[in-house]
């Protein structure tokens, strides 16, 4: 049972976006699937749904080749778009009612389960309220609703938070714990290194199509085990000097926050004065210094040599 990929390999033209990719992703489990912008996440989700087909290799799920048997693998997926897929001149309950007859819920059954969709992502007092007027976190809920409503046994969850406020994030998350009680398998994207730490029982990292990092948030970050983090808080921050900084002697990569400095490193006292000397050159005024355990966003610069959003 779950989810299987073996061998898998995808081509478009001359490029190719997913490179022999085996992976198990086990019946019961939330699995975060992570990679930067083009390394091959979204081809492998839409192959893991059967909406593109692969040049080579195997996907099964519970057993059954996606290639040959893709309407019966579709009855048992839920997939929860990064694009809102909900019809904005309809109400919450005309959506639900849509997306449940696509799946062959009728009478009674379609009843019961709008309702139960409606109740566990708490829009059953806005049911009969036109999307238009709903907030960007009430569409994201409606958009998880939707894909629910026959009860998938997997739920494939791709950037269901993005752009919307703490509060409806929090209660997206606790949701898809949820979910995943009550019997779901959830596939998991996100660019919310949090999130993915938070929820996630096990991660897969790709990038430029390969499997490059596989395991638990504690087996990945020990593969870390001696490097360090050095976080530098501060203003003024010239773009410039990343390259200097990074050209460091034990310097593993940077990452440039909005009001702070990630520096990677197995050296971090060593390098501290060279940083701080880099920055006092051109007036970089900086509020603080600490060193911190690698996290998973550590764990992806190292493998992938970029942040996420990169």
């Amino acid at each position: 049972m779950g989810v299987e990929l073996k061998n898998v390999v995808k081509r478009y033209r001359d490029k190719l976006a997913v490179d022999n990719i085996s992976l198990r992703i086990e019946d019961g489990e939330i699995f975060g699937l992570l990679g930067p912008n083009g390394a091959g996440k979204s081809t492998t989700i839409k192959m893991i749904m059967g909406l593109l087909d692969q040049n080579s290799g195997k996907i099964k799920i519970n057993n059954m080749d996606v290639a040959k048997k893709s309407l019966d693998v579709r009855k048992i997926l839920g997939l929860v778009p990064q694009e809102l897929a909900i019809y904005e001149d309809l109400t919450a309950k005309e959506n639900l009612e849509f997306f449940a007859k696509l799946y062959g819920l009728r009478g009674k059954e379609l009843k019961e389960k709008v309702n139960e969709a409606l109740e566990f992502t708490k829009l059953t007092e806005n049911k009969n309220e036109k999307i238009k007027r709903f907030s960007g976190g009430m569409k994201r809920r409606l958009n998880i609703a939707c894909a629910i409503t026959h009860n998938p046994e997997i739920i494939i969850m791709d950037e269901p938070t993005v752009g919307i406020d703490p509060q409806s994030r929090n209660h997206i998350l606790q949701s898809v714990k949820e979910l995943n009680k009550r019997g779901s398998t959830v596939i998991y994207t996100s660019h919310y290194m949090q999130e993915v730490e938070e929820i996630c029982d096990r991660v897969g990292i790709i990038d430029h199509g390969k499997l490059i990092g596989l395991g638990t948030n504690e087996e990945l970050k020990s593969q870390l085990s001696e490097e360090e983090r050095l976080v530098i808080d501060v203003m003024n921050m010239k773009f410039n000097l990343l390259e200097e900084i990074r050209n460091l002697n034990g310097v593993i990569n940077v990452i440039q926050n909005k009001d702070s400095l990630e520096i990677l490193t197995k050296k971090a006292q060593q390098i501290m004065q060279d940083v701080l000397f880099i920055l006092s050159k051109e007036d970089v005024k900086v509020s603080n210094i600490s060193l911190q355990q690698p996290n998973l966003e550590s764990v992806f610069l190292s493998l992938t040599g970029r942040n996420l959003r990169d």
